[in-house]
C-alpha cells in the first residue's frame, strides 16, 4: 500500500512542490498564452480559429521534437546533477542546444518559404490555408529563439532550478496579451491586423522570453552557462552515449507529434467546425493539464537525481507515490473539466450554437479519459525516461498511437462517418492501451538504473 501521508513523506513533498509548482505555473502561463491568442482570434469567427490552430500544428510538431531532444539530454543532466558533475552537465546542455538549433532552422526554412504548401496538406479550405499561411510565415521567425529557450529551460529544471523559465514565461505572457489586444483589433493608432497581428505579438513575446533566460543563465546559473569551448570539448563518444538514450526520445516525440498532426488532419477533413471544436477543447484542457506536466517533470527530475546518486530504492518508492498521485489528480481534473467547460467556452469564444454543442461533447469525452492521460504522462516523462528506459517508452507510445489511435481515427471519420467527438473517443482508447501495457514495465523495476555511474 502506497502511503501519501504528508507527515510520513515530508522530504518527498518538499522536493515535489519545490520543483513541480514553478513548472506547473510556467505551463499554465504557456497555455494561457495560447489561450489568449485563441480567445482573441476567436472573436473573428470559426475560420480564423481553425486557421491559427492549423498553423500552430507546425509549432506543435517542432515543440515536441525539441521536447524529445532536450528530454533525452536532461536524463543525463539530472543524473549528473545527482553526482554534482558540472563538466558533464555542460556537455549535455551543449548537445541539447546544438541539436535544437539544427532542427529549428529546418522548421523555419520550410515554414517561412513554403507555408501554403505545408498547410494545404492539412486542409482543403482555401480561406483557412490563406489565413493560416500569413500567421505561420511570421511566427516561424521565432523558432530559433524557441529552441534556445527550450534547452536552457529544460537544463535549469534538471538541476532543480525551475523558477527561471517560469519568470520568463510570465513576462512573455504579459507582453503577448497586451500586443495581441493592440495588433489584432487595432488600438492606440495601430491598424487591425487580425491573425497577422497575433503572429507579430507571439514573435515579440518569444524574443523577449529568450533574452530574459539567456541574461539570467549567464549571470546567475554557471552550471548550465555553456560556452563555445564547452561545445568544442564534446567528444564523439559523448555524443553517442547521450544519443543512444536521446534518439529514442526524439523519435518518440516526433512520431507521437506526427500522430497528433494526423489526428488534426482527420478532424480538419471532417469540417471547419470540427477542427475548431477540437482546437478549443485542446486549448482549454491544456490549462488543466499543467498539473500533469508539472508532476511529470518533477518526477523526471526527482527520479533522475536520486538514480544518479545511486539511491535506487528511494527512486522506486518515489515512483510509486507519483503513479498514485497521477491517477488521483487525473480524476479530479477530469471532473473539473466536465463541470467548468460550459461556462468557460461560452464566455470566451464567439461560437455558433452548433459549434458550441460539438465543443461541449468533445470536452466531456476528453475529461473522461483524463486519469489515463495523467498516468501515462508520469509513466513516459517521469518513470521510464528518468532511468534511461527510452527505447521501451518509444515503442509503447509510437505503437499505441500508430497501431491503435490513427487507424481508429480514419475508421471513425471516413468509414463510419462519426461526429468529431466520437472520433476523439475512439482515438483516446490508445491511452487505455498505453496504461495497460506500461504497468508491467513499472512493476518490473527495469527502468530504475543509474546510467552515469560508470562515467
Amino acid at each position: 500500500m502506497v502511503s501519501l501521508s504528508y507527515k510520513k513523506n515530508k522530504t518527498f513533498y518538499k522536493l515535489l512542490f519545490t520543483i513541480m509548482l514553478p513548472i506547473a505555473f510556467q505551463n499554465l502561463i504557456s497555455s494561457s498564452l495560447n489561450l489568449v491568442d485563441n480567445v482573441m482570434i476567436g472573436q473573428l469567427g470559426e475560420t480564423h480559429i481553425a486557421a491559427v490552430g492549423l498553423a500552430n500544428q507546425v509549432y506543435f510538431l517542432l515543440n515536441l521534437i525539441l521536447f524529445g531532444a532536450n528530454s533525452g539530454a536532461s536524463i543525463f543532466i539530472a543524473q549528473y546533477w545527482g553526482k554534482k558533475d558540472i563538466e558533464n552537465i555542460k556537455k549535455g546542455v551543449g548537445i541539447g542546444l546544438s541539436f535544437g538549433l539544427v532542427i529549428a532552422t529546418l522548421f523555419f526554412a520550410a515554414s517561412f518559404f513554403f507555408p501554403k504548401l505545408i498547410l494545404g496538406f492539412l486542409s482543403k479550405d482555401f480561406e483557412v490555408v490563406t489565413l493560416g499561411s500569413s500567421y505561420l510565415k511570421i511566427v516561424s521567425l521565432s523558432y530559433l529563439f524557441t529552441a534556445l529557450s527550450f534547452s536552457f529551460g529544460f537544463s535549469s529544471r534538471s538541476i532543480g532550478k525551475p523558477k527561471l523559465p517560469m519568470i520568463a514565461s510570465i513576462i512573455s505572457l504579459l507582453v503577448n496579451t497586451v500586443l495581441n489586444y493592440i495588433l489584432i483589433f487595432g488600438y492606440i493608432g495601430f491598424p487591425a491586423l487580425g491573425v497577422v497581428g497575433a503572429a507579430i505579438a507571439t514573435l515579440i513575446a518569444r524574443t523577449i522570453e529568450l533574452i530574459i533566460i539567456v541574461v539570467h543563465v549567464y549571470r546567475n546559473t554557471p552550471e548550465i552557462a555553456v560556452k563555445l569551448s564547452d561545445i568544442k570539448a564534446i567528444t564523439k563518444d559523448e555524443i553517442i552515449k547521450i544519443g543512444r538514450k536521446a534518439l529514442p526520445v526524439i523519435f518518440n516525440e516526433t512520431f507521437w507529434a506526427l500522430g497528433m498532426t494526423t489526428y488534426a488532419l482527420v478532424y480538419a477533413r471532417i469540417g471547419t467546425n470540427a477542427a475548431a471544436s477540437v482546437m478549443i477543447s485542446n486549448t482549454v484542457n491544456s490549462l488543466f493539464m499543467v498539473i500533469s506536466f508539472g508532476l511529470g517533470n518533477a518526477a523526471a527530475v526527482m527520479l533522475g537525481n536520486t538514480l544518479g546518486a545511486d539511491e535506487i530504492e528511494t527512486a522506486i518508492d518515489y515512483n510509486s507515490k507519483f503513479m498514485t498521485l497521477s491517477l488521483l489528480g487525473g480524476a479530479v481534473v477530469g471532473l473539473l473539466i466536465f463541470l467548468l467547460s460550459p461556462p468557460i467556452v461560452y464566455r470566451l469564444y464567439n461560437l455558433t450554437p452548433e459549434a458550441y454543442e460539438i465543443t461541449m461533447y468533445t470536452m466531456r469525452i476528453m475529461a473522461l479519459f483524463m486519469p489515463f492521460k495523467f498516468y501515462n504522462t508520469i509513466l513516459v516523462i517521469g518513470t521510464l525516461r528518468s532511468g534511461g528506459d527510452t527505447f521501451f517508452s518509444m515503442v509503447l507510445e509510437i505503437g499505441c498511437v500508430w497501431l491503435i489511435g490513427v487507424p481508429l481515427a480514419f475508421i471513425g471519420a471516413f468509414v463510419w462517418n462519426l461526429p468529431v467527438y466520437w472520433v476523439v473517443a475512439l482515438v483516446s482508447l490508445e491511452e487505455i492501451a498505453k496504461l495497460i501495457l506500461g504497468i508491467p514495465r513499472v512493476v518490473s523495476k527495469k527502468w530504475a538504473k543509474n546510467i552515469v555511474s560508470a562515467h
